[in-house]
């Protein structure tokens, strides 16, 4: 990295927006992830693995350096006081060392805000679990890298097999330093120069594709208006009254699956393993709604569609995905047919026109007042009864400082929601983390049993007795009219 500014050092438009949203607590984007081990990692070797991966991800050492007058993104800038003592941290579980009181210390971890002065990341290495395992609570602000980015950044940090060869050779310390005032004026008025030049050709290249097709080009702008129509609509209140975020406090809950299970219950539906979750999730929310004395019909769920090309580095423009959001239907009795009704909603929203508008609406909207653009999302996202978010993750073993990996969970932030479910593959199995608030929904064990219902039912499809029902009902004739 060179000490010189340059505008690729900046946050792009999508991640000056989670930023600055911050300014209402409930809008903060905290990634959590929670690892568990067969043993404890060896203390001298992780040090030195963690310290390899900042000199090789810059993005680890830097810290976000802005100004409230400036319309320019916040700038990624490394720290000088980096210390990695501060963000690497060990602890000792008391109690019987299980699976649950790893998610009661992980809780209040991901609530703590982060400390803006320093890189935004956090590792918590958790000993003294039962026989002699371990756990690792690794937390990442969402400007850092999306979910996807997160995978490849944890492979930076495990290796693929327990004992690898050591390197004696240590890369070199990123190279910065911390610009001047005039510098950072500088810089910003050059990356607003190109910004709006990338803008002019952009609806040059716009205009020029109407003059040749002005009929297909007028469909495609009144299709892509409808679209963002659709998409931005501001709507304050999620659709069931029970889902209603209240607090800044998180709870955690898991669920795990065998992988197989997954695929075997998509392929009986030509249907994707995204498409089972998604209608697991609806059929245990209903569960759920139902046990609560209300049944609901219909809930607006939040989904990113990732946009990360393959072999991106998971520091380079940081959150690659697309964001979307619409209602999933929850009254449907066949599983069957409940998964291939999501399966059309969700194919429909990765071509809604709008979401090709995404980036250059984000150069415009971050442009807002701080507090316009807060409350403005506050609105937007707090109208989304749950978020879900399918994350492919390693489908090999890998090994954290002479650790085996057993099991990872991935905690997406709530945003304004009372509910965000994340599905993080590991080798054969599916592993699902349930982040809620507590002051929403009181009781987490009832909560993930009922998602669990709702899960199984679908996975019930890929059976050899639903697969035969299912074939039996598709050779019934039907009946003349």
């Amino acid at each position: 990295m060179s000490g010189e500014p340059t505008t690729d050092e900046r946050m792009s438009d999508v991640d000056k927006i989670i930023w600055v949203i911050e300014a209402n607590p409930q809008l903060r984007s905290t990634i959590t992830g929670v690892m568990f081990f067969d043993q404890a990692p060896d203390r001298a070797a992780l040090h030195t693995r963690v310290e390899r991966t900042t000199r090789r991800v810059a993005r680890l050492r830097q810290r976000v350096v802005s100004n409230p007058y400036s319309l320019a993104p916040p700038r990624w800038e490394l720290d000088p006081a980096f210390n990695l003592n501060y963000h690497l941290r060990w602890a000792h579980l008391g109690g019987a060392g299980t699976h649950a009181n790893v998610l009661s210390l992980a809780e209040p971890i991901a609530m703590q805000s982060f400390d803006k002065a320093r890189p935004l990341w956090e590792i918590t290495v958790i000993e003294g679990l039962a026989l002699d395992a371990a756990a690792v609570v690794i937390k990442v602000h969402h400007t850092i890298t999306d979910g996807v980015g997160g995978v490849q950044l944890m492979l930076e940090l495990f290796d693929l097999e327990r004992d690898p060869p050591v390197d004696p050779e240590m890369p070199p310390e990123p190279v910065g330093r911390v610009l001047g005032q005039t510098e950072r004026f500088r810089d910003a008025l050059v990356h607003e120069l190109h910004r709006r030049h990338a803008f002019a050709k952009h609806a040059a290249d716009g205009l020029a594709d109407l003059a040749r097709s002005p009929v297909d080009g007028a469909r495609r702008g009144v299709d892509t208006a409808l679209s963002a129509l659709r998409m931005a609509q501001p709507i304050t209140r999620p659709m069931s009254p029970l889902l209603e975020a209240k607090s800044l406090s998180v709870r955690f809950a898991t669920i795990s699956r065998p992988l197989t299970a997954f695929r075997t219950a998509a392929r009986a539906c030509d249907a994707s393993v995204n498409d089972i979750f998604v209608a697991g999730l609806c059929r245990g929310l209903s569960i759920w709604h139902i046990e609560k004395g209300l049944r609901v019909s219909t809930l607006r769920m939040g989904m990113p569609i990732s946009s990360r090309r393959e072999g991106a580095s998971p520091a380079t423009g940081a959150n690659q995905f697309l964001p979307t959001r619409f209602e999933v239907p929850l009254g449907i009795d066949d599983p069957r047919d409940h998964v291939l009704a999501v399966r059309a909603l969700v194919r429909s929203q990765r071509d809604e026109p709008a979401l090709a508008l995404v980036e250059p609406l984000a150069g415009v909207i971050s442009r807002l007042p701080r507090s316009v653009l807060t409350n403005l999302f506050a609105a937007l996202l707090r109208g989304q009864d749950f978020l879900a978010s399918n994350v492919p993750g390693v489908p090999v073993p890998v090994y954290f400082a002479g650790a085996e990996v057993t099991a990872m969970f991935a905690f997406g932030p709530l945003s304004g929601t009372a509910l965000n479910v994340t599905l993080l593959s590991h080798c054969d199995n599916v592993h699902i983390g349930i982040n809620h608030d507590p002051e929403t929904m009181h009781d987490t064990d009832a909560l993930a049993i009922c998602l669990e219902r709702g899960i199984d039912e679908v996975l019930a499809l890929g059976t050899p007795a639903a697969k035969a029902k299912s074939k039996a009902k598709a050779k019934k004739p039907k009946p003349r009219r």
